[in-house]
């Protein structure tokens, strides 16, 4: 009799070859495998469907969005390197991953992590803790690095045999890439590490934001665009190049618009409308960043505020210094 006969499984898919090649593992062993793959704002494989018509899986898209931000900003287990919260996003994965397996009638769920190869979220403490909050204990099978685990349910049913599970451990992913020619896959576009969090740049910028209480979904395309500042405590926005300009432009009637009335110019937003006793002053700042972005001739001119309410203005401005431009300069 064939133990494993019907026996489904849920993929954490996430696009990368570590997660396509635990699939392809258990595939390999007869249990039906679905695919689960979780997006973030700050993170999405593009190719993740792909990946799952190529492995002949079904693909279950689930988009994490203000639950998230809420851990994002207020992380049970802390921020990594920078303002990722790779602990707390295991758990809500996981616990989202498990209403999926139950309601598919799936017994366990599989990932594709390794042991020691990401420090904050893939050591023995931060693996059991991660099964534990998200109520997931021995339900969760790692075939590439099994061996170094404690036996799951599905191996203890028997569904899945552990003579033919791996042992790799840390960093090095030389035998990941003996293993994706042996089962000739070859494309593997999301490569792990791709989370935006994890960006030094963005990552200030990130937190800048909570702490203003400007880290929401309607705010995070602007917060990955463009050059960023803060005036007197509130936030401008510099386009870096022509097709950030576009988008920030298409802002204008919501808040107010920055550009060079005489001459080309980056497009600058500021996030939110001053106070009153702070408008002249923050405006003037404004204009003076976008002529240090513009083609001002002796660093002089002039630019247009696009107001919310329709109205226009023009402020005579200078171009302001390096130095204190690097002081206002967020990232």
């Amino acid at each position: 009799m064939n133990m494993k006969k019907g026996i489904k499984a849920v993929l954490l898919l996430s696009g990368g070859l570590d997660s396509i090649l635990a699939g392809k593992i258990l595939q390999n062993q007869g249990i039906d495998v679905y695919a689960f793959h979780a997006t973030t704002p700050f993170f999405s494989c593009n190719s993740a469907i792909e990946i799952a018509k190529s492995l002949s899986i079904p693909i279950k898209l689930f988009s994490l969005k203000d639950e998230y931000l809420e851990i994002v900003k207020h992380p049970k287990h802390g921020w990594g390197k920078g303002i990722n919260p790779c602990i707390d996003c295991r758990i809500l994965l996981f616990k989202k991953a498990k209403e999926f397996m139950e309601e598919i009638g799936a017994k366990f769920l599989i990932t594709g992590e390794v042991l020691g190869q990401r420090p904050m979220s893939q050591n023995l403490k931060a693996l059991k803790t991660i099964e534990e909050e998200a109520g997931v204990c021995g339900l969760v099978l790692r075939p590439l690095s099994a061996k170094f685990f404690p036996p799951t349910l599905a191996e203890k049913q028997a569904w899945v045999e552990r003579e033919k599970l791996l042992d790799i451990k840390g960093r090095t992913r030389k035998r990941q890439f003996e293993l994706a020619k042996k089962y000739n896959i070859q494309s593997y576009a999301c490569p792990a590490g791709g989370c935006l969090l994890t960006d030094p740049v963005l990552s200030k910028r990130f937190k800048d934001a909570i702490l203003h209480n400007e880290f929401t979904m309607q705010n995070i395309p602007l917060l990955k665009t463009g050059r960023h500042f803060r005036i007197e405590g509130e936030h401008f926005i510099v386009g870096r190049n022509e097709g950030e300009c576009v988008f920030l432009k298409k802002y204008k009637g919501k808040y107010t618009l920055f550009e060079a009335r005489d001459f080309p110019s980056a497009t600058g937003l500021l996030l939110k409308n001053p106070p009153p006793e702070l408008w002249q002053g923050i405006i003037k700042t404004a204009s003076s960043i976008i002529l240090r972005y513009g083609k001002a001739k002796q660093g002089k001119g002039v630019v247009r505020a696009f107001l919310p309410n329709g109205s226009v203005i023009e402020i005579e401005a200078n171009a302001i210094s390096q130095e204190i431009l690097q002081c206002l300069k967020i990232s």
